[in-house]
């Protein structure tokens, strides 16, 4: 028997699972990376530490399955977009990994927007500019740190890093690349042009070659299966974006499908042959199966903001969740439960990590009073959540026909309460993906193909993926939502001169 092993890399964990040749996992290993903020709008990791997690989940998953090491085909990764993982010419890191949900760099975003540099940058990359991808990081760096650039030789994502660290190969990968900016999609290679209109053409010799999702990059050297437990010298895929690891995982192979993926992002995504280049939507990259474009929506206002709201307001309740040996969650979907929708107007603004309005704005409750208590307030973090979901869905469905349903993954998945908002805030059914590590999975999904376990894409779908349920929209809650939903709309534009006030 063979097994294909997924590594993936998110805001706030480390993940590893194993999965045999029809996608069942056999095991899964998570660990939290700590998250340093040295400064309001900064997030980074040290990146000695993320290896030394990835190491640890890689070698738990192989230790809790059972499976024998020689027994594992190949490994790939997936890992969050954006951000910035620098190595250096000693083969260390030249700086803190630097998150997808990082700031610092939004003054050149804005810059850009206003000096025409926006707009030439869409023609070439298809585009808009976010603070937090490679190329505004890099701008920030090279004004503020540049000794940074300076004993920088190549420039990572964050699971590009992970793969040099287990075959000591330096490679990029199209997936994550284009949608940092840093392609130019019209000929799909780097482009000295487009870094000009940055100021980056100093980083051009800093980018590594590009390889497709399912290219061995390399094989696990002797001192990576040491620390991992994996054989050495077992294909390394280049692995993806985790968007489209979780959309792969997903099922999505076609033009009909729509995903939403409901982590620390809020991800919501097609694919089509051609990209949407009208301005309706703000993200066009190369998707892993090639001949296709990942047209996507996305911003930091998903579930990360619940995981804040259970650490600031709910230690009490964990630590007894805890001490009962149950998951808190299963308390605050209990919560959540037990406040119909129609009982509660509270808003939430679920821009504690960002925001997909306004780069200055910030998480924000309004309409509370004496009579609310927590658990009115965590149902609009559910809801609010689902709101911007909302917002970057209604973008999507101006450039194609509304989906038959669409598949949830990411940790509100886990939540039949969440999964039900959806359904009813969206109308539209929601198909639920049997509860397993997708970001992962799709990676080994690539693995599988890399180590000829599978001829392509459409092949390890088919064997892989399944639908273990669907949840239908309710009409009675038709009108409520879209009330709530315009009271979001509405506190968000009633806001919109405020933010200035609260820069840092």
């Amino acid at each position: 028997m063979k097994y294909l092993m997924g590594i993936d890399n998110g805001g706030t964990f480390s993940k590893a699972a194993l999965f045999d040749k029809d996608g069942t996992q056999v095991s899964a290993a998570g660990w939290p990376t700590m998250t340093l903020t040295p400064k309001p709008g900064y997030t980074e990791k040290d990146m000695d530490e993320l290896w030394r997690v990835n190491s640890m989940t890689v070698r738990k998953a192989i230790e809790q399955s059972g499976v024998r090491s020689e027994e594992i085909a190949g490994v790939s990764l997936s890992g969050h977009g954006k951000g910035l993982y620098l190595v250096g010419y000693d083969g260390k890191p030249s700086y803190r990994g630097i998150m997808s949900t990082d700031t610092r760099a939004w003054e050149y975003v804005k810059r850009w927007g206003e000096d025409g540099t926006k707009e030439k940058v869409f023609k070439k990359s298809f585009q808009e500019i976010l603070a937090c991808q490679p190329v505004s990081i890099l701008a920030w760096l090279q004004d503020h740190e540049p000794e940074v650039l300076e004993r920088t030789q190549y420039i990572f994502m964050v699971k590009d890093y992970i793969r040099y660290k287990l075959t000591g190969e330096a490679y990029a990968e199209y997936s994550d690349s284009t949608g940092g900016n840093l392609v130019n999609l019209n000929t799909g290679k780097y482009d000295r042009e487009l870094l000009k209109l940055f100021g980056l053409e100093r980083v051009y010799e800093k980018l590594p070659e590009l390889r497709q999702s399912t290219d061995i990059c390399g094989y696990v050297t002797h001192e990576a299966s040491l620390e991992t437990g994996l054989p050495e010298g077992i294909p390394v895929a280049a692995g993806m974006f985790d968007v489209n690891a979780c959309g792969i995982a997903s099922g999505l192979s076609d033009e009909e499908q729509m995903c939403m993926i409901a982590g620390t992002w809020s991800i919501n995504e097609f694919i089509r042959k051609k990209p949407v280049l009208n301005g309706s939507v703000a993200l066009n990259s190369m998707f892993c199966i090639p001949g296709y474009y990942l047209v996507e929506e996305s911003s930091p206002t998903s579930a990360g903001n619940m995981e804040w709201f259970i650490r600031s307001l709910m230690n009490y309740e964990k630590e007894e969740a805890d001490q009962k040996g149950v998951s808190v969650y299963e308390l605050t979907n209990q919560w959540v439960e037990e406040i119909d929708p129609r009982d509660s107007r509270i808003i939430f603004l679920p821009f504690l990590n960002g925001s997909n309005e306004d780069p200055l704005a910030k998480g924000t409750f309004v309409g509370l009073t004496a009579y609310h208590n927590k658990k009115h307030m965590l149902r609009a973090v559910y809801e609010g959540i689902v709101f911007s979901h909302l917002t970057h869905v209604n973008k999507l469905l101006k450039n194609r026909e509304k989906p038959k349903s669409i598949r949830l993954s990411g940790g509100a998945a886990n939540s039949r309460v969440w999964v039900q908002i959806f359904a009813d805030a969206l109308q539209i059914p929601v198909d639920v993906i049997a509860d397993k590590e997708l970001g992962a999975q799709g990676a080994a999904m690539a693995a599988g193909i890399a180590a000829g376990i599978y001829s392509d894409y459409r092949t390890a779908i088919a064997r892989t993926v399944k639908i273990t349920e669907t949840v239908l929209p309710r009409l009675q809650y038709k009108d409520i939502y879209e009330e709530k939903y315009s009271a979001y709309r509405s506190v968000i534009e009633g806001m919109a001169g405020v933010w200035k006030h609260f820069e840092n």
